[in-house]
């Protein structure tokens, strides 16, 4: 049997590696076809077209990720909509538009209604779309492979990143808070939600322009960062930057003296002459992830007088993540060019999302016009540092900007580049209404400094007395979906309130949505006056004790001071190992909420270490449950909606407002 299994294996591996020698294959022979396209100029000249990609998360009535994409495609029926990573995700593409008179208004009116198919989709089985750029209730559990799109494209770059990362996927990332996770797939990348937008160029001019769109990325992070919290920690402006470039990370973390670069990039160099270079680079630095059936020969297709699809080329750039993505294009029988920004982040709103692609594209149109040469004015690396000081301070960044000045981020965009964006615009004979209108709410929101990052960070840190931090997110997402309903750019929009999310009935579904992680603890050979000093500083009434590698080892209750104290015992010679009960009952960060309550009823305990992987992660005690223990009666009272099944199950449950013998532990 075990023969058998490896030659199988062995099948395989030497199957896959064929396939991609074939596909690499192809990948170069579209690579020649696409220079001879451009030597023989087969591109089309003098049009400026935009569009835009919307992705969105879908949630569930407990505001958290709800794997409907799917379904939802089905109920949709719509070629505009398709499926991302996750099964909690959509995206939706808009139709191209010309970059001139409406465009951009009809880019915005297609984008709403798009948003409201979605939503009457979406309601029809218990879910919501929400514009953000990471989910604030997103949990680990959620970035299981449970829940990626069943796509083979999908299984197969999912396998071969696994392989490449030994099946560990290490994320560390540092703002006002720290997170440090390792999980076990690809899944991660997942958590990322964007907003892009794309921009016709002509081939004689993308070099030049895809270099300006390096220079704009610092600007555009900082004016549009939207995603400062994930898992419940207050990381960068805009943690998708780096939550993105660490989760598609292939590289071996072994070998810290030899120079690579990320699948997600800034880059490495400005382009000299022509887009072939940055498909040469990303062909030569990165090998082929995934492979597929090819059925085109791009040389004989232009032999004939057509134009290739050049699909190889396409789909291994699909696996390359540049912040600006160059990308190639077959419309209407004639090939063209565009550069892709993937900065952005979605939501907070459709107009605020517009209103930054109109700031773009404006900027663009003027410096294309005014012949800017970035790349004789600024180090590439300067462009590169810009931009990752503004994923991570937002409008409090400082640029070092052209001529080696250095210039607050708030004074550049309002001083410097709005009349430059406006020029752009009106260059492009835009409707005046909408360059008003567009450049109105960038020049407000940047004044006020109020981008969607402010505005959670403020609702967040606002709410900090007033709920768990799993109250707190489901408060931002249930506020944020009612106020995209109002369809106001968020700089106008009021801080969450906590009773936003009170309309769900599942708040409490999962114990990490309500667990205390900010924890004090002890070791085995503490001394027990340690204990003392932390309950009576802290209020506590229990104290975990665990090892180096934070291993639960046992718990220390209050009684269990007392009788110790009672027996005439020492706090200061005595041992925490003395005194703790080993025999301790745990829940993981999953565990039903009903499901904690009879535990603590069943073993008559007053607290729940919460255990992950073998390490201790939070704890839940009676005090946790007496805000839920309220709502639900302010719901039997007939305040709050609630079914009577949930409540019967909460009373059956076993009420917690009664005495404990949590001396027992």
């Amino acid at each position: 049997m075990t023969t058998n299994t490896r030659a199988h294996k062995t099948v395989d591996t030497e199957s896959d590696a064929q396939r991609r020698r074939e596909f690499t294959h192809a990948i170069l022979n579209d690579l020649r076809a696409l220079e001879r396209m451009l030597k023989e100029g087969l591109f089309e000249k003098g049009v400026r077209r935009i569009g835009a990609e919307q992705e969105m998360f879908l949630i569930d009535q407990a505001w958290a990720p709800a794997p409907g994409a799917i379904e939802m495609l089905k109920r949709l029926n719509d070629d505009h909509f398709t499926t991302e990573l996750g099964m909690f995700q959509l995206e939706a593409n808009c139709d191209p538009q010309p970059f001139s008179g409406a465009g951009l208004s009809s880019m915005e009116k297609q984008l709403d209604e798009l948003m409201d198919k979605a939503r009457a989709a979406a309601a029809e089985i218990g879910m919501q779309p929400v514009l953000m750029g990471i989910l604030p209730t997103m949990r680990k559990s959620d970035l299981g492979l449970d829940n990626m799109v069943p796509s083979p494209r999908y299984l197969a770059l999912s396998k071969v990143m696994h392989e490449l990362r030994d099946g560990k996927f290490e994320i560390s990332i540092k703002g006002l808070d720290e997170l440090i996770i390792e999980h076990d797939s690809v899944m991660v990348e997942a958590c990322n939600s964007s907003f892009q937008v794309h921009f016709q160029v002509d081939a004689d001019e993308f070099a030049r322009l895809y270099n300006v769109a390096q220079l704009l990325a610092g600007p555009m992070m900082a004016l549009s960062a939207n995603s400062p919290l994930f898992l419940g920690r207050r990381l960068w402006a805009e943690t998708r930057i780096a939550l993105f470039r660490q989760a598609v990370d292939t590289r071996s973390h072994t070998s810290h003296l030899r120079e690579s670069e990320a699948r997600v990039s800034f880059g490495t160099r400005w382009v000299k002459q022509s887009i072939t270079e940055i498909f040469q680079e990303d062909i030569t630095r990165f090998r082929t992830l995934v492979g597929t059936d090819l059925d085109e020969d791009p040389m004989a297709v232009l032999d004939r007088g057509e134009i290739p699809q050049l699909k190889a080329l396409r789909l291994h750039n699909g696996t390359i993540y540049r912040w600006n993505r160059p990308c190639f294009g077959v419309a209407g029988g004639k090939a063209h060019l565009r550069i892709e920004n993937r900065v952005m982040p979605a939501g907070p709103s459709v107009v605020d999302e517009v209103a930054n692609g109109a700031f773009w594209f404006g900027l663009m149109a003027e410096l294309a016009a005014r012949g800017l040469e970035v790349d004789k004015r600024m180090e590439f690396d300067i462009a590169g540092a810009n931009f990752y000081t503004a994923a991570r301070e937002g409008l409090g960044a400082t640029f070092s900007w052209l001529g080696g000045k250095d210039v607050a981020a708030v004074h550049l965009i309002l001083d410097k580049l709005l009349p430059v964006a406006e020029a752009g615009l009106r260059r492009q004979k835009v409707n005046a209404g909408d360059v008003k209108r567009y450049l109105g709410v960038i020049e407000q929101r940047v004044k006020t400094t109020r981008t969607g990052a402010r505005w959670q960070l403020s609702s967040w840190n606002a709410l900090k007395d007033k709920g768990t931090p799993g109250e707190r997110a489901n408060a931002l997402v249930a506020a944020t979906v009612k106020r995209q309903l109002t369809r106001r750019p968020g700089h106008e929009w009021e801080r969450a309130r906590l009773d936003e999310a009170a309309a769900s009935h599942h708040n409490y579904l999962k114990v990490d949505q309500y667990m205390t992680t900010d924890l004090f603890t002890v070791h085995e050979d503490d001394p027990v006056e340690m204990v003392t000093i932390l309950m009576d500083w802290e209020r506590l009434r229990h104290i975990p004790v665990e090892d180096k590698d934070h291993r639960l080892r046992g718990l220390v209750s209050y009684r269990a001071l007392l009788r110790l104290l009672a027996s005439g015992g020492s706090t200061k010679d005595t041992p925490v190992s003395k005194v703790m009960r080993r025999d301790v009952t745990t829940v993981t960060p999953e565990t039903d909420t009903l499901e904690a309550l009879k535990l603590m009823q069943r073993y008559r305990v007053g607290c729940l270490p919460v255990v992950h992987n073998d390490r201790l992660v939070g704890v839940v005690s009676t005090e946790d449950f007496l805000p839920i223990a309220h709502k639900l009666i302010e719901q039997k009272l007939g305040l709050l909606p609630v079914r009577e099944p949930e409540l019967k199950s909460f009373v059956d449950a076993g009420s917690l407002l009664g005495p404990s013998q949590e001396d027992d532990l």
